[in-house]
């Protein structure tokens, strides 16, 4: 081929917009390859050059990542992190932002059709003649609903993963629909989403979001992300071989000022004319943080009628998950596309409630599961979709409960043998589970063991098993996995399983009381010292339930004969009372979804914490009633 050929050649792929540009020289970008595992290329459209970047194999299942608002793609890395072993990873700059070039003017260049033309020519580009998985965050998200819903579109895209950023079109129907038949409460939905809306208000003003994205708003944006977030700033920026991309980027005061016609583009002509056909055509699985400080989640209530085979998720999180959450994101996304890359149908819509859509994919740690109330939560873990750890120094009832639990809707469980009161099987058990099934997300502390008797009668043999297990068991689960929620940075939740005689004295119950008083105080600490890390934890005081706990009580200062009637008389009245662990189990679910700090469960277990506090002289006087058994 002459020279001039190949010149023909290359000016019709470039403008085909699917070939690399060498971006400061061939030899510098090649390392760049090598040091981060990316490809950079340069894709052409409309006029535009959008800097595009891959990881991962090529021939596996291609996972488009969408930036938002006023981030860039490095939004994307750490959730890149984790899929580029598993699966061909795009991420890019939107038009104006990163290393991607401006429209001429800046009016009328951001809107949702221009943008739907940079995205079929990245696409086209990396993944030709076959269909990707969209993700979006933010504005990524608001552009992705505009993908999954028009025509053009349609066999390009083969799933979509959406968070914190709903469709225009959706959020101008759910304007309309409270504005023209108006209820006290969608009233109230209305204001409360527009006071959250007061930043879209602001970037509609002229000129003063550049000014002020260009002088102070951008120098603080990465301590404003910090402070209000949890978000540091990561990355050097500086070329160094063992740099990584720093986000937020040094390009960010100008992509602000760039990205504030993505609002002013589209936000006003969308809510007011929204479109009658926005009907996903592919399945979409919803994200949403619930913490997020922009958007209320009222906003996706009816979201089922414009996406038929739509998942729900929610995340105890702010609005920048993917740099917060990305292990949680990462499983999320990695499953929905291996579903939807599947030849079997796509699953159907997790059930309704607070449960399913909240810790699918989550990998829940139950201590003492292998009856009574820890076996109930395992399987009500199972049942929302979570991997779940079975611990019990029983391996054979252990064993039973992760076999049930994956009957359940585990899609993994295993069983871990282990007493908690031993101090270096609990340390093993923390190293096996972080290397082999991960971080825990949600600890369950809830092995515990009973004694019964006069604090005169009960011998230290005694006192040390009941504090062993019932608090040192805790305390071990607590300082081996909270360290390890707290050193990975994305959260979590632990609960410990205290008593309603943590807070109610009893002449008969010394020991245990003392043991469950000791759980509840701890609870209260770890929560103030972990919040600041998003780390919940809950003390759940149960009552009386009916278990085998009963069984296996210690009754201190009388014979084997006296002990076996004493723990028939209590399994019968327990059982009189009929209270099951499985309402137990879905208090503990309702804790940690709304991060509660002490759960009573049972009546009289409430009813006892009220009087604790409000008439303590009372419990005082029942503590010295002596009990019938």
């Amino acid at each position: 081929m002459t020279a001039d050929g190949r010149a023909r050649k290359t000016k019709r792929a470039e403008d085909r917009g699917d070939v690399d540009k060498d971006l400061g020289g061939e030899s510098e970008r090649h390392g760049e390859r090598e040091r981060h595992g990316e490809r950079e290329r340069r894709v052409r459209t409309g006029g535009i050059e959008l800097c595009v970047v891959e990881r991962g194999d090529p021939a596996r299942p291609t996972v488009v990542l969408v930036h938002g608002y006023p981030d860039s793609k490095e939004v994307w890395s750490e959730v890149a992190d984790r899929l580029e072993d598993r699966f061909h990873v795009v991420m890019y700059d939107m038009r104006g932002c990163g290393r991607s070039s401006a429209p001429k003017p800046l009016r009328g260049g951001f809107t949702l059709e221009k943008l739907t033309d940079d995205f079929l020519a990245v696409v086209d580009a990396v993944s030709p003649g076959k269909p990707v998985h969209l993700v979006g965050h933010d504005w990524g998200s608001v552009q992705g609903w505009e993908f999954a819903t028009v025509k053009r579109t349609e066999g390009r895209i083969a799933s979509f993963t959406t968070m914190s950023g709903p469709s225009l079109d959706h959020f101008g129907h759910w304007i309309k629909k409270r504005m023209t038949r108006p209820t006290p409460r969608r009233a109230a939905q209305l204001l409360g989403q527009g006071a959250k809306s007061w930043y879209v208000y602001a970037l509609h003003t002229p000129v003063l979001p550049e000014l002020a994205w260009k002088g102070p708003l951008g120098k603080r944006w990465p301590r404003i992300l910090e402070l209000m977030e949890k978000v540091p700033a990561t990355g050097t920026g500086t070329g160094t071989e063992d740099a990584r991309p720093a986000y937020p980027t040094s390009s960010l005061p100008t992509d602000a000022a760039h990205g504030a016609w993505l609002y002013r583009d589209n936000v006003r002509p969308r809510l007011r004319r929204p479109r009658t056909d926005c009907y996903a055509h592919v399945p979409v699985q919803l994200i949403t943080p619930t913490g997020d400080a922009f958007l209320s989640q009222r906003l996706y209530d009816e979201l089922e009628m414009w996406a038929p085979k739509l998942t729900r998720r929610s995340l105890p999180a702010k609005h920048w998950v993917p740099r917060t959450r990305p292990d949680q994101l990462a499983a999320w996304i990695g499953e929905f596309v291996s579903t939807a890359e599947s030849e079997t149908p796509t699953r159907e819509p997790a059930a309704p409630g607070p449960f399913a859509d909240r810790f699918g994919g989550q990998l829940v740690l139950v201590t003492g599961a292998g009856s009574g109330i820890g076996r109930a939560t395992a399987f009500s873990f199972a049942e929302a979709g979570a991997r779940v750890v079975a611990v019990d120094r029983d391996a054979e009832s252990a064993a039973r409960t992760a076999d049930m639990a994956r009957l359940v809707g585990a899609p993994e469980a295993w069983a871990e043998t282990v007493d908690v009161a031993d101090e270096q099987q609990m340390e093993k058990l923390a190293q096996k589970v972080a290397e082999e099934y991960g971080v825990v997300d949600v600890l369950v502390n809830n092995a515990g063991v009973g004694v019964s008797g006069s604090f005169l009668e009960t011998s230290s043999e005694e006192w040390k098993r009941v504090l062993d297990v019932n608090l040192w068991g805790v305390i071990h689960g607590c300082r081996l996995f909270g360290r390890q929620m707290a050193e990975r940075g994305q959260g979590g939740h632990i609960v410990n399983t205290a008593s309603a005689a943590a807070y109610q004295p009893s002449r008969a119950l010394p020991a245990y009381s003392t043991s469950k008083a000791a759980v509840l105080m701890l609870s209260e600490c770890l929560r103030a010292e972990l919040a600041g890390q998003g780390i919940g934890v809950t003390a759940v005081c149960p009552g009386l339930v009916n278990t085998n706990i009963t069984a296996t009580t210690r009754f201190t200062g009388v014979d084997e004969d006296e002990q076996k009637r004493r723990r028939r008389r209590a399994s019968r009245f327990y059982g009189m009372r009929n209270y099951p662990p499985e309402k137990v189990a879905d208090a503990v679910l309702r804790a940690v979804v709304r991060n509660q700090a002490v759960v009573p469960v049972t009546p009289e277990a409430r009813g006892a914490r009220v009087l604790s506090r409000l008439a303590p002289r009372t419990l005082r006087a029942i503590a010295r009633l002596k009990p019938p058994m």
